[in-house]
């Protein structure tokens, strides 16, 4: 039996597709010690984990500290995040011995922490995989629209913040990539090398295991006998930028004198009485078991997140993407690319043109079709197990 430290921050799309691996890991024979936030531990306790957490609070505002508005910021605010996790990660495992380390490819400081402590490593990536090749371009060309007075101290603060990584850890960053990407000699990526963008320029180093999906803590208040026999749409914009109470009420607008049975997930930031009447065929909640829903749905009106498209095409349903950040647009580009849904853009979205995209790709097989393609590639790709099978390889070596 081995002793793993398990680095992840957290959020859903981050932490989610980490239960089945860590249940396998466990049920292989191997303890994991698995780091995230409060929020998270009992999830992640249900898996049989020992659960540490840092502090969420103060790691969000580390990370937002360093800017919003340019990659390079982004960059900047991961490592403000150093100070909350280096020294609460130390602290809480002083004296423990690991034999490796498992840790998220964006939060968590897992590449530090895997040279601070000498552990060989292994990536987790639950978004879409960036080469340094890649990464370094996209930040190239971003950097380039930046003004002069503006990029200066936006990087005169990195270099600041890994000088002091330096002092304080006697570590060195060679580079952006190595902050923002986590690069280890293994990186598990939860997506199939044919969905991935230029999926053949990745090396055997990168194991495309596909989606990791298990079983999570059943969800209250949903009877999921009410949308039996009848495939309903499914709307959600995910746990994050889900405040969307315009959007939600365009849904009801759009699809209010339909046939169709549709739920529809809003999160916590929107309470259901601002929507006014709920039409008789509408099922509005805070939140769904979306894995169990997805199973009876024949169309996901989405956001387009990793986590969310994972899930949606690994049960072959054809998606509406709806972009919002962060690399959501990348997404949703491969879906329509591979022709299991359609993108529509939020800020000029119509109650009518979201009925007829509906109608659109309920109407034309060819959504089904591709969706099923991408499902069964998916299955093939193994998920955790996959996963675990990877790990334990690259372990043995």
């Amino acid at each position: 039996m081995a002793r793993v430290l398990f680095i992840n921050a957290g959020s859903e799309g981050h932490v989610n597709p980490t239960i089945g691996v860590v249940e396998e890991l466990i049920s292989r024979g191997e303890e994991v010690v698995y780091f995230t936030i409060a929020a998270f531990r009992e999830r992640m306790e249900k898996t049989g984990a020992i659960v540490r957490t840092i502090d969420g609070q103060k790691f969000i505002e580390a990370f937002i500290s360093g800017g919003r508005t340019y990659l390079l910021e982004r960059v900047n605010g991961l490592l403000h995040t150093t100070d909350i996790v280096i020294p609460s990660v130390l602290e809480q495992i002083k004296g423990e011995h690991f034999d490796y380390i498992i840790h998220d490819s964006m939060f968590g400081c897992g590449r530090l922490l895997a040279q601070i402590l000498k552990l060989p490593a292994i990536n987790s990536c639950t978004s879409f995989a960036e080469s340094k090749a890649s990464f370094n371009n996209m930040l190239d060309q971003l950097s380039a629209k930046v003004p002069a007075e503006i990029l200066q101290p936006i990087q005169d603060e990195y270099q600041r913040l890994t000088k002091r990584v330096k002092e304080k850890y006697d570590v060195e960053i060679h580079s952006p990539y190595e902050v923002f990407c986590n690069p280890a000699p293994l990186t598990i990526v939860y997506t199939t090398r044919e969905f991935q963008p230029f999926g053949e320029a990745f090396d055997q180093t990168y194991k495309f295991v596909g989606p990791s999906i298990s079983t999570r803590i059943p969800q209250e208040n949903f009877d999921l006998t009410a949308i039996k026999g009848k495939s309903p749409i499914y709307i959600s914009l995910g746990t994050v930028l889900n405040h969307s109470l315009d959007f939600y009420k365009l849904c009801i607008q759009a699809l209010k004198n339909s046939d169709h049975t549709v739920v529809m997930s809003i999160g916590n930031k929107v309470h259901i009485s601002d929507l006014g009447e709920i039409p008789e065929n509408f099922i509005v909640k805070s939140y769904v078991p979306q894995i169990e829903v997805l199973q009876y749905t024949k169309l996901f009106i989405t956001h387009g997140g990793m986590n969310s498209t994972n899930e949606g095409l690994y049960y072959g349903v054809p998606l509406v993407v709806i972009p919002l950040s962060a690399d959501q647009p990348i997404i949703a580009g491969q879906v329509a690319r591979f022709g299991a849904g359609i993108t529509l853009h939020m800020q000029s979205l119509t109650a009518d043109q979201l009925r007829e995209s509906v109608d659109h790709v309920l109407n034309h097989p060819s959504f089904n079709k591709a969706a099923a393609t991408i499902r069964e590639s998916f299955r093939r790709a193994g998920g955790y197990q996959q996963a675990v099978d990877a790990i334990f390889e690259c372990k043995s070596q």
